[in-house]
């Protein structure tokens, strides 16, 4: 088989990219092209921050700010939207000016090892409980808000720790 005829049947299996893509493509995209992403760096009117739990064997154990990757022709604003509606269960307010920028290169990795990290700040009112249904706070995904930064935070978003520390 040759490269066009490959192409043609990832066309075939993927004919809508924009919801998304099966992983095997997802991964062999990650080995040859940087992925775009935000985070969301969510606080409170108490300078709190709403981290959720990550257990992976890409990003390791420990908390995390919420992000995702942006999908072909999706805007920075819908995947905001989508991210908090997915990860926090909850619609958030957020500026559209993105406050950092920031490129990440695992060296020692294949998959998933480049991005281009855009940090948005976003609100939720101190009043928000976190459902965590099902969930212990070992459980990935469990969220929890924060008075500060927390120790254990996973090693790519130790670039956001002294966002996390801010009160405002």
């Amino acid at each position: 088989m040759n490269i066009a005829d490959a192409v043609e049947v990832l066309v075939k299996q993927v004919p809508d990219p924009s919801m998304g893509l099966p992983d095997e493509v997802f991964y062999y995209i990650s080995r040859t092209t940087p992925l775009v992403n935000v985070d969301l760096l969510i606080k409170d009117e108490k300078g709190r921050t709403l981290l959720s739990w990550r257990n992976d064997q890409y990003a390791g154990k420990g908390w995390h700010i919420p992000g995702g990757i942006v999908r072909f022709k999706e805007t920075f604003e819908t995947r905001i939207k989508k991210v908090a509606e997915t990860e926090i269960g909850f619609g958030v307010s957020f500026d559209l000016v993105p406050i950092a920028l920031n490129q990440l290169i695992q060296h020692d990795r294949e998959i998933r090892s480049h991005f281009i990290s855009i940090l948005y700040k976003c609100f939720l009112p101190g009043s928000f409980i976190p459902q965590n249904k099902g969930l212990s706070r070992e459980d990935k995904g469990y969220l929890m808000w924060h008075d500060f930064c927390p120790d254990n935070l996973i090693k790519y978003h130790e670039i956001y720790r002294n966002y996390i520390s801010q009160k405002k």
